[in-house]
């Protein structure tokens, strides 16, 4: 009988020992362990075995992305205007032995950080700056806090300027300002939209007194050119009319018979009841026609 219960004795001793030898990390934690005050190891996901009573946990952290809010706070721009802003900070654990003794709050240490950090960037920039370059800012803070956090066992993933708050009266004063800047956008562009309609009008107008020089001046060589050519023919019936005069004397009394031919038949032929004929002398007349037999009989000679 007695050997019997301590036999139970023992096998629940033995039970209690695995059972607190014995430790399941969950997936995505780290547990730092410590034996007998002392950093032993940090146990990741699955089964792990340490020794009771020797071996303690003393943290354990989530390798997890973390958010840490960073309380809003009143901080000054270059150009003196106070303003309230926040921030949110995404952390990752990757080394829980130095989150453990590197740092006694690692939340706590890098909010605090973050305050700093904003503080002193935004110091340096003015109140537009920090309104229009918001991300220039998340990098700066990122790459600030990444630095200080790297021997802390965490990684600053992302920081991200959640709010930032402009007193009223400088509110209003930016609204009347940005309404002054679109008036102004608008007044130079209708200007410059005058100044190009205006441009262009006066193109139009180069372009069209420049087509119609040149019309004129192809106008011009047109007529220049009938000249030519009419001056040319006469030049050339003259100079017809010269050699058939030097040839024949009677040519001279032919043409002008002609003539008086021509133009006795267009008076005669006019439905005019005003014209007056006036016979021309006999002689003459015979003149003519007797220049103008003989112009035909050597006519008839030369064939």
């Amino acid at each position: 009988m007695g050997f019997d219960i301590f036999v139970l004795a023992v096998l629940a001793l033995v039970i209690i020992y695995l059972f607190m030898a014995v430790k399941i990390v969950p997936q995505a934690e780290q547990w730092v362990i410590e034996r007998l005050g002392r950093y032993h190891k940090t146990l990741e996901g699955g089964i792990n075995f340490i020794i009771p009573v020797i071996d303690q946990r003393r943290s354990k952290f989530v390798t997890q992305e973390q958010l840490i809010d960073v309380p809003q706070q009143s901080v000054i721009t270059r150009d003196n205007v106070s303003i309230l802003i926040d921030a949110v900070v995404f952390i990752r654990v990757n080394n829980a032995k130095q989150a453990t003794y590197e740092i006694l709050d690692l939340k706590i240490a890098i909010a605090q950080l973050a305050q700093t950090t904003l503080r002193s960037e935004i110091g340096r920039m003015e109140l537009d700056e920090t309104l229009s370059s918001r991300s220039d800012l998340n990098a700066a803070l990122l790459a600030a806090l990444d630095q200080a956090s790297g021997t802390w066992g965490a990684k600053v993933t992302r920081v991200e300027v959640s709010d930032i708050i402009v007193p009223e009266n400088v509110q209003k004063a930016m609204e009347l300002q940005l309404e002054a800047e679109r008036k102004k956008r608008a007044v130079e562009i209708e200007a410059n939209g005058q100044k190009n309609a205006t441009i262009t009008i006066a193109e139009g107008e180069k372009q069209k007194a420049y087509r119609e020089a040149e019309a004129l001046e192809r106008t011009a060589e047109a007529q220049r050119f009938e000249k030519e050519q009419l001056a040319e023919g006469d030049k050339k019936a003259m100079e017809l009319i010269n050699l058939a005069m030097a040839e024949n004397q009677t040519a001279a009394e032919f043409l002008l018979a002609k003539e008086r031919i021509e133009a006795f038949s267009g008076i005669a032929a006019s439905d005019s009841a005003n014209k007056v004929v006036v016979p021309v002398e006999t002689s003459e007349m015979v003149g003519s026609l007797t220049a103008l037999a003989q112009i035909l009989r050597d006519s008839n000679k030369a064939l």
